[in-house]
């Protein structure tokens, strides 16, 4: 796992500095080497940092150039399938000087070109300058398990694996964009490729970016897509899902064995809930010993899953250590709203922070079970959704509509206020916005006196919807390409990369993926009442007859307890409240707190409003 950072123009680049620096802004993500090259005519420079993974020697230093030192390359992430695709290349005449993915991945460019990305099953993204044509090749992996910004103008580009690199160029703007604000403040996260900086964009994941230096040109498009979704519900015979059943169970085992090689120790970061329980499993048959860890929160009991992990663990035989995270402080909000990027409405990055530090002391790669809800329908909201489709047919729409009305009209943290509103959506062709920060007025209240503010968040989720007829399939494919990909991977990528440890999701191998969506009926996924099923078949099959398969827990902190009283809401009314110079409102910040120790569930929205000037003020964005 790696940092990279570059910049190709189209005359030579005169301050050079910059790159350096924004390269070692990514320390934390490769402390172990790092690297920095520029082309002869000063037109292009690659930045690197190193966490050695796949062959530990020097040979594996980047940037790397090929045999014929017209190709240079810049990787972060992991190639998996690189022992196949090198003996493929060897066939073909290539012959290695190392035992690097990097080196794998570049002789695939010289053959196949921008092709090559067809074959890739890895985490990744990596910039490739062709001397040849004088274009540089940016690709990100398909689930987007791999950060990569970049910042386009008409005769210069520049990308970086994490915002703060590419702050580093003095002559990148550092104005907000107010189309990524509004869609923070109502989606929790920023979607596509807009960025919470103008100017600058996110590659999307399963994307590749074509800049010509001659031209100034550049050419974006998407290289993989999910299955055509499967067409209208369906009966499963008992034979079919069995078949379907040991599909899943070879593809997970083949994913996971993939994902274990390392030159360096492993773990396996062991929740006790299905996902991880199975990955554990997988782990178990395909290598001879197996390290597995948990975390505990001390004094907050429905927070801990040590006994379920523990179960797991027995059943499986692994090397099992339970780690205490201890008290947690205040303090760790300046240096998690410094990491991430762009903010983000997530409390739980703060568990992944601590479970990150805690797992790094143990190993420099762990394997996780990210993605398991998005594929097989893990969710609570699925068969919420689900049920109220069931139910809505019995309720007029003109019926429908007043109470979305009247769940407008309900203070902000009411529970269930979201759902009410949510009825104004027809749910056989939207979706309705279940875990919503805040709603139009809400935002015009916050940002009011913002003269830039503009509503453009509904218009932007409405675009991202995918058109497809089933609500289940609509309603995991949205998630997948919204949810997971800009808050879940973007949670664990930055978390563990501030240990500098590298975090594996087999579950989102993308054969797996082309399975759950290809293959799987919405059936075997969820229904009013039940949830993820054809992944607890599997369970069933494999894990002990105690283990819980009907526990969903997320990875969570008691946010709204602690912002009760003590250091924590100290802390979030100084923030937010204690001085002048603050983006957002100042009446309507404190009837949030208010409404909070009211006992109204304010607490996510509050922490997005405090990540979001902790994170300005860090990055001295101005208002």
């Amino acid at each position: 796992m790696c940092g990279i950072v570059g910049i190709a123009s189209l005359t030579a680049v005169r301050d050079r500095a910059w790159l350096v620096e924004g390269r070692d802004a990514m320390r934390h993500r490769g402390p172990d080497d790092c690297g920095a090259w520029w082309s002869a005519d000063g037109c292009v420079g690659l930045g690197h940092r190193r966490l050695a993974i796949i062959d530990l020697s020097a040979a594996g230093h980047q940037p790397m150039t090929d045999a014929g030192g017209d190709l240079q390359i810049v990787l972060n992430g992991e190639i998996y399938n690189f022992s196949e695709l090198r003996r493929e290349l060897s066939a073909k005449g290539y012959s290695f000087r190392s035992q690097s993915d990097t080196e794998v991945l570049l002789a695939a460019y010289r053959e196949w070109g921008t092709e090559c990305l067809a074959r890739l099953n890895g985490m990744f993204a990596f910039a490739i300058y062709d001397a040849r044509s004088r274009e540089l090749f940016l690709a990100r992996d398909r689930a987007g398990e791999k950060p990569l910004f970049y910042a386009p103008s008409l005769s210069v580009l520049r990308f970086a694996s994490e915002l703060k690199a590419l702050l580093a160029d003095p002559e990148l703007s550092r104005r907000i964009d107010p189309r990524a604000l509004d869609c923070y403040l109502s989606m929790g996260f920023i979607p596509g490729q807009h960025c919470i900086v103008q100017g600058v964009r996110k590659l999307p994941p399963a994307h590749a970016l074509l800049f010509s230096l001659t031209s100034g040109e550049s050419r974006l498009w998407r290289y993989w897509q999910l299955p055509e979704p499967r067409p209208g519900p369906e009966t499963v015979s008992a034979a079919r899902e069995a078949e379907l059943l040991d599909e899943l169970d070879a593809l997970l085992e083949d994913a996971v064995r993939r994902q274990l090689v390392a030159d360096v120790p492993v773990g396996v970061l062991l929740s006790g809930g299905v996902d991880s329980s199975l990955v554990t499993v997988m782990a178990v048959r395909t290598a001879p010993q197996v390290k597995t860890f948990t975390v505990r929160f001390p004094g907050h009991g429905r927070y801990d899953e040590t006994e379920h992990a523990r179960l797991v663990a027995r059943h499986c035989g692994t090397e099992h250590q339970e780690l205490d995270a201890g008290e947690v402080t205040v303090d760790v909000l300046p240096l998690l709203a410094r990491q991430f990027d762009e903010p983000m409405v997530d409390s739980s990055m703060i568990p992944t922070y601590l479970l990150s530090r805690l797992v790094r002391q143990h190993c420099t790669v762990a394997v996780g079970g990210d993605g398991g809800d998005e594929l097989f329908g893990g969710y609570h909201h699925y068969s919420r959704l689900l049920w109220m489709r069931q139910r809505l047919g019995q309720i007029p729409r003109v019926l429908q509509l007043l109470l979305a009305s009247a769940g407008k009209m309900l203070p902000v943290g009411f529970k269930g206020r979201n759902w009410l509103q949510g009825l104004e959506v027809d749910l056989r062709t939207g979706l309705p916005l279940v875990a919503t920060c805040f709603d139009q007025d809400s935002r015009r209240q916050l940002l009011a006196g913002q003269c830039s503010w503009s509503p453009a968040a509904e218009r932007i989720r409405e675009e991202r919807i995918p058109q497809t007829p089933e609500l289940l399939e609509r309603a995991t494919r949205m998630d997948f390409e919204n949810y997971m990909a800009e808050d879940i991977l973007v949670k664990v990528d930055r978390a563990s990369m501030l240990n500098s440890l590298e975090v594996r999701a087999p579950l989102l191998d993308y054969r797996v993926i082309e399975f759950a969506f290809g293959k799987v009926p919405a059936n075997l996924k969820a229904t009013a009442r039940s949830r993820k099923v054809l992944l607890k078949g599997l369970a069933a099959r494999l894990l002990p007859p105690e283990f819980d398969r009907q526990r969903k827990q997320g990875f969570s902190i008691p946010l709204a307890a602690w912002l009760q009283s003590g250091a924590w809401l100290s802390f979030f009314r100084e923030a937010l409240l204690g001085s002048d110079g603050r983006l957002f409102d100042r009446a309507t910040v404190s009837k949030l707190l208010d409404g909070q120790a009211r006992g109204l569930h304010n607490s996510e929205r509050l922490f997005a409003l405090l990540l979001f000037e902790l994170w300005r003020q860090e990055y001295r964005i101005p208002i």
